[in-house]
C-alpha cells in the first residue's frame, strides 16, 4: 500500500502549487490528493440533453447552450451583497427565445458572463415575476455553440471562490498519476467480477472525465459499493470479534423474580413483546455477549421487554445498567420500573421481600450523599438495576457483577460511550440497545450491522388511536379554534402538551409581546396577534396563556433544558400527577415521557421539526386509553416545500413509512455519523434509500469474505482499507477483541 499512500496522501500543494492548494483548503477543507479526487460530481451536463429555451418545462432540470445578451447588477435590499442577472438568447434553438439567469453574489459569473459570451448552462427552471429563470445555474464557457464538448461536463459541489471550472482544472492535473500501480485494487477480484465494477483507478478517471454520462454514473456505483462494502466488512468484523468474546450465560431460574413478576402482570403481552422477549432470553443464555437492537414504535412496550431481560440477569446473580440520554427520561424509566416491579423492586426497605431487588438512579445533579449511597449499592451488588444518564460513564461508577447494559435511544450515544459502560463489567456484559425511532431496513443494516435486530410493531392494549391535523394559523378562525380546543380538553379533565421549538428568542424578540389575531381588535391590543408574528417560544407561550381569560384558573407549567434538574423533576411530577393541566415545553418530552391522562398535543411552528421528531412527539399522547389528537401549527403558505413534510406526518401513523420520508429529506450524514457508526467520515457517495439494493449486495459479499476461512487476512489490501476507513475507537475495539 506504499504507492497509494504516497500519492493519495500527498499534499495538494506539492501537485497544484501552494496558491491553489490554499484556496481548496479554504473552500472545502481538502489537504491531500485523495481528498480532492474523492470530490465527486453531482451530475453531468450533456449535449444530448439540450433543451430549447422556448420549450423549457417549469420545475425541471434542464441544460441549454445560450449566448449572453445583457448583464445587470444591483444591490440586494433584504440581504447583503448583490444580485447579478444575465439575459441569454438561445444559441441552438429559436433565436428570439431568451431566459434570465440570476446569481446571488455571483462574483465568478460577473467575471465570466460578459455580453456575447456563449456557455452551456444547467439548472432547475423556476418562475419569478411571471418570467422563467435559472437561479445559480452551473455553466461551462464555450468558444461557440458549435464547440460544445460532446463529452459530458461534470457538475461538482462548488463555491463562489472555487467554481466548477477550477475544480475540473485542478482534478485534471491529478488524474495522469491515477494508475493501478498508484491505486492498487483492494476489493476482492471475485467481488468486482460479480458486481461488474471498474477498478479503483479506472473509476476515478471515469467519474471525473467520462466519455458518456452513463460511464460516470457507473463509476459512482463503484464508489458507492466500495463505501457500503467497507462499512459492512467493518461491522461484520466487529460482530465476529464479539462472538469470540466470553460472556457469563444468564439463564435465570424458574422460581426467581422474573417468574413472580410475570405471574402478577395485569395484562397479556403483545405478540411483538413475546417474540422479542424470547429472542433476547435465548441470547442471554449463550456464552458470548448478546448485542441486540430492540426497535419498536412509540408506545410499543419496549421498557417492559427490557425489564424482563433485566430480571432474567438478576435471577442469574448479575446486575443491570440502563443508560438514558436525559435526566427527564432517566427519571421516567426509574419511576416506570419501580411502578412495574412494585414490591419486587424495594429491597432494603421496611418489610421488603428478601427475593426482591433494588432499583436506583444516578444523575449528574444528585446531591453528594445520594450519589455516595447509590455508588455503594452498585459496587456492593445490592443494587440490581441502576438507571442513569452519562453519569453512569464516570470513573467512580463500579459494579460487583454487571451482566446487562441497556441503552435507550441509542442514537444519542456514540460507539465509544457504549463500550465505556461495557468496560465496567468483569467479563463482557450482554448489550441491549433500544430505539423508538423506526428505522428502515437498509438504515438498520448500515448503522447497526453488528447487531441482531428485534422488531416490535404492534401496540399494547389500551393504546388509543392518534389523529393528526395541520393548523394554518394565517387563518384567524384557526387561531381562535386552536385555543378553544385546548380549553375544551382541559375542561374534560384531560391534560395538554404545548411544544415550542425554542425556549426564548434573542433579547430584541423577547421584548415583543405575544398576541392572538382577533379581526375585531386593533393589532397590539391585549389578546391580538400580528398576521406574521415572530417564532413562538416557551417564554412567549407562557406569557400568552397568562393573558387569555379562559385559562385564568388553569394550572400551566413550563419545562425546558435550562431549568435546574430538581425543578424539571418537580414539574414533570406535577404534570404526571395531574396538578398541571397544560405543560408548555421544548422537545425535552420527545421520548420516554408517559402521562396517561394527556390527550392533546399542540406543536407550535411545526415546520421547525423533522418528520421523526414530530412522530416521536405525538407518541406522548393517547397512552391511557383515551383517543389522542395532535395539532401541528404553521404560518407557512400551502405551497411552501416544508408543508409536504407536515402533510406526510398528518397522513399516517406508520413510523416506518415516515422514517423513509425523513431519510429522503435529510442527508445520510445526519444519520450515519462518526459518533454512531465508527466511520471516520460521513457517507460521501452512498445513499441508504436510493442504494438500498447495493447495500444488501455489499452485505452479502462482505459476509462471504469476512466469514470465510482466514477472513480478511486473505486480502491484505482490503484489511488495510478497512482499518484506514474505520476510526480509532472502532479499531481499538477490534484490537481489544
Amino acid at each position: 500500500m506504499a504507492d497509494i499512500e504516497a500519492y493519495s496522501q500527498a499534499q495538494l500543494s506539492s501537485v497544484l502549487g501552494s496558491a491553489s492548494a490554499r484556496k481548496l483548503e479554504q473552500a472545502f477543507g481538502y489537504l491531500t490528493v485523495g481528498e480532492l479526487l474523492s470530490h465527486f460530481p453531482r451530475r453531468y451536463m450533456e449535449i444530448g440533453e439540450l433543451t430549447n429555451i422556448s420549450e423549457l418545462p417549469l420545475g425541471e432540470e434542464v441544460t441549454i447552450v445560450a449566448e449572453v445578451e445583457s448583464v445587470t447588477q444591483r444591490r440586494m435590499q433584504t440581504r447583503s451583497g448583490f444580485l447579478l442577472q444575465a439575459v441569454v438568447r438561445d444559441a441552438m434553438g429559436p433565436a428570439q427565445a431568451t431566459l434570465r439567469m440570476s446569481f446571488f453574489n455571483g462574483f465568478e459569473a460577473k467575471r465570466d458572463l460578459q455580453v456575447g459570451v456563449t456557455a452551456m448552462f444547467s439548472g432547475k427552471v423556476s418562475q419569478y415575476q411571471n418570467r422563467l429563470e435559472l437561479t445559480h445555474p452551473a455553466y461551462s464557457l464555450l468558444e461557440s455553440a458549435e464547440d460544445a464538448d460532446p463529452r459530458p461536463i461534470p457538475i461538482y459541489p462548488a463555491t463562489a471562490k472555487f467554481p466548477n471550472k477550477k475544480i475540473r482544472e485542478a482534478i485534471s492535473l491529478l488524474l495522469p498519476r491515477v494508475t493501478d500501480q498508484e491505486f492498487p485494487e483492494f476489493l476482492p477480484p471475485q467481488v468486482l467480477k460479480k458486481m461488474k465494477l471498474s477498478s479503483q483507478a479506472m473509476a476515478f478517471h471515469e467519474i471525473h472525465e467520462p466519455d458518456t454520462a452513463g460511464r460516470g454514473y457507473a463509476a459512482r456505483k463503484r464508489f458507492a459499493f466500495e463505501e457500503a462494502f467497507l462499512l459492512q466488512a467493518a461491522l461484520l468484523q466487529r460482530r465476529a470479534h464479539r462472538r469470540l468474546q466470553p460472556a457469563i450465560a444468564r439463564g435465570g431460574r424458574t422460581d426467581g423474580l422474573l417468574a413472580e413478576f410475570e405471574r402478577t402482570l395485569p395484562f397479556t403481552l403483545t405478540e411483538g413483546q413475546q417474540r422479542s422477549g424470547i429472542e433476547i432470553s435465548n441470547d442471554l443464555v449463550r456464552a458470548h455477549p448478546m448485542n441486540r437492537l430492540l426497535q419498536g414504535e412509540v408506545g410499543s412496550g419496549k421498557t417492559l421487554v427490557a425489564l424482563r431481560a433485566m430480571l432474567q440477569v438478576i435471577d442469574s446473580g448479575g446486575q443491570c445498567a440502563l443508560l438514558a440520554p436525559t435526566e427527564v427520561l432517566a427519571q421516567q424509566h426509574y419511576q416506570s420500573i419501580r411502578k412495574l416491579l412494585g414490591e419486587w423492586g424495594n429491597l432494603g426497605e421496611l418489610g421488603s421481600d428478601p427475593r426482591a431487588t433494588r432499583v436506583d438512579i444516578l444523575t449528574g445533579s444528585m446531591a453528594t450523599n445520594d450519589k455516595r449511597r447509590v455508588l455503594l449499592g452498585a459496587a456492593s451488588g445490592e443494587t440490581g438495576i441502576l438507571v442513569g444518564t452519562h453519569a453512569l460513564l464516570s470513573d467512580v461508577v463500579g459494579f460487583a457483577d454487571l451482566g446487562l447494559v441497556v441503552v435507550d435511544e441509542q442514537h444519542r450515544f456514540g460507539v465509544e460511550q457504549r463500550d465505556l459502560l461495557r468496560s465496567k463489567a468483569i467479563s463482557p456484559p450482554h448489550m441491549l440497545v433500544m430505539t423508538a425511532t423506526p428505522i428502515p431496513r437498509t438504515v438498520a443494516m448500515t448503522v447497526f450491522g453488528d447487531l441482531e435486530v428485534s422488531l416490535m410493531k404492534s401496540l399494547p392494549p389500551g393504546r388509543a388511536p392518534i389523529s393528526t391535523h395541520l393548523v394554518p394559523l394565517q387563518i384567524p378562525q384557526m387561531q381562535e379554534r386552536l385555543f378553544a380546543r385546548i380549553a375544551e380538553e382541559v375542561t374534560k379533565g384531560h391534560q395538554v402538551y404545548v411544544v415550542c421549538p425554542r425556549i426564548s428568542e434573542k433579547a430584541l424578540e423577547d421584548d415583543a409581546a405575544p398576541q392572538l389575531v382577533d379581526p375585531e381588535e386593533e393589532p397590539g391590543e391585549k389578546g391580538s396577534i400580528a398576521p406574521k408574528p415572530p417564532s413562538m417560544t416557551v417564554e412567549k407561550m407562557m406569557e400568552l396563556f397568562s393573558g387569555l381569560p379562559e385559562f385564568a384558573h388553569t394550572n400551566i407549567g413550563e419545562l425546558h433544558g435550562r431549568m435546574p434538574s430538581e425543578e424539571k423533576s418537580a414539574t414533570m411530577a406535577d404534570f404526571d400527577h395531574g396538578r398541571l393541566s397544560i405543560l408548555v415545553s421544548t422537545t425535552v418530552i420527545e421520548v420516554g415521557v408517559d402521562v396517561h391522562n394527556a390527550t392533546l398535543m399542540v406543536i407550535i411552528d411545526a415546520e421547525n421539526f423533522g418528520i421523526s421528531q414530530l412522530h416521536q412527539l405525538r407518541g406522548r399522547i393517547g397512552r391511557g386509553g383515551h383517543p389522542g389528537t395532535c395539532l401541528m401549527t404553521t404560518w407557512l403558505d400551502a405551497e411552501h416545500p416544508s408543508i409536504a413534510r407536515l402533510r406526510a406526518v398528518e397522513s399516517t401513523t406508520d413510523g416506518f413509512l415516515l422514517a423513509e420520508s425523513d431519510l429522503q429529506e435529510r442527508r445520510e450524514g445526519d444519520i450515519l455519523g462518526a459518533s454512531q457508526s465508527g466511520s471516520r467520515s460521513t457517507l460521501r457517495v452512498l445513499r441508504v434509500i436510493k442504494d438500498s439494493k447495493l447495500i444488501e449486495r455489499a452485505r452479502t459479499e462482505a459476509e462471504e469474505v469476512v466469514e470465510s476461512a482466514g477472513g480478511l487476512d486473505n486480502y491484505p489490501l482490503l484489511r488495510t482499507a478497512v482499518e484506514n476507513w474505520v476510526d480509532e475507537d472502532m479499531q481499538a475495539f477490534l484490537e481489544r477483541g
